[in-house]
């Protein structure tokens, strides 16, 4: 039998969607972007994510079990031991916040029973043994300063949640009130991106007194991609329905895009964003 979208994500045909997100996030958790099998692990979790899609996938299941659509089964991947996923992206060391220091024994010398004298350590031998504490001392203050999992953790929450909320700002726009859109995407983004997002919103305005286009952003579902103290990929799902003086209707589209968070005083800002439309 053919695998199907349920069977690439591990979950039963009448998983909730809560259960599919997080069966999709694990999925990917250890994937990089370019990897062929994360492009359709995306796909499957946007159409069972997706009410209308979904159902009409599980139609096409129940009419044509034969024309499935065919996807590779998972390969089986390793249990993730906790905390947050440190990519590329991983700016504060290892992350670990203790070591434990076993001092040298300083045990005394032997006395010979048969003499009364006593035995020295060497000059040389001592300082070598006070180098290498010294030494020892100073890598357990840098790894007591490096941010801990559970900061890192709670960074990447903050992240992801920046990320939805920038999304949805950043690829909506109408073109009645174009200038105030641009502005307030643009309060969102470190000041380098902001400069690759002007020149695109420049096209945006001079194609606005014809093509007249109303676009607002809905989020569907995100995770993390990679994740660092101060830096943070996260992928989201969006539908995009946009309406233009051609049309009586909206159009959906069905986008999803990578941004590059980074944290900035309290904050956390949009440093890049990649988009890709997804078909269907």
């Amino acid at each position: 039998m053919t695998p199907t979208w349920y069977d690439l994500l591990g979950v039963e045909p009448d998983a909730s969607a809560d259960e599919i997100r997080a069966a999709w996030k694990a999925a990917i958790a250890d994937l990089d972007p370019t990897h062929h099998r994360f492009r359709t692990l995306n796909e499957a979790a946007e159409v069972l994510l997706d009410t209308d899609r979904r159902a009409a996938y599980d139609a096409s299941l129940e009419s044509e079990p034969d024309s499935q659509t065919r996807v590779t089964p998972p390969l089986t991947r390793p249990k993730r031991t906790g905390g947050a996923k440190r990519g590329r992206f991983v700016s504060g060391g290892s992350g670990e916040t203790e070591a434990q220091l076993e001092a040298p024994d300083e045990t005394q010398p032997e006395q010979d029973s048969r003499t009364t004298d006593r035995r020295t350590i060497p000059a040389w031998l001592l300082a070598a043994l006070a180098a290498v504490v010294a030494v020892l001392l100073a890598m357990a203050g840098y790894l007591v300063t490096q941010p801990s999992d559970d900061s890192i953790a709670s960074s990447t929450t903050e992240a992801q949640g920046a990320a939805e909320r920038a999304v949805t700002t950043i690829l909506a726009y109408d073109y009645r009130h174009l200038d105030e859109d641009q502005k307030a995407a643009g309060a969102l983004m470190t000041p380098a991106y902001k400069k690759k997002y002007d020149a695109l919103f420049t096209q945006i305005a001079a194609n606005a007194p014809s093509v007249k286009a109303i676009v607002t952003v809905q989020l569907v579902a995100s995770a993390i991609v990679r994740a660092g103290e101060d830096r943070v990929q996260v992928l989201v799902f969006v539908n995009r329905p946009t309406l233009r003086a051609d049309k009586t209707e909206p159009e959906i589209y069905r986008d999803q895009a990578v941004l590059t968070m980074v944290e900035s005083g309290d904050g956390w800002l949009v440093d890049n964003m990649d988009t890709n439309q997804l078909a269907g």
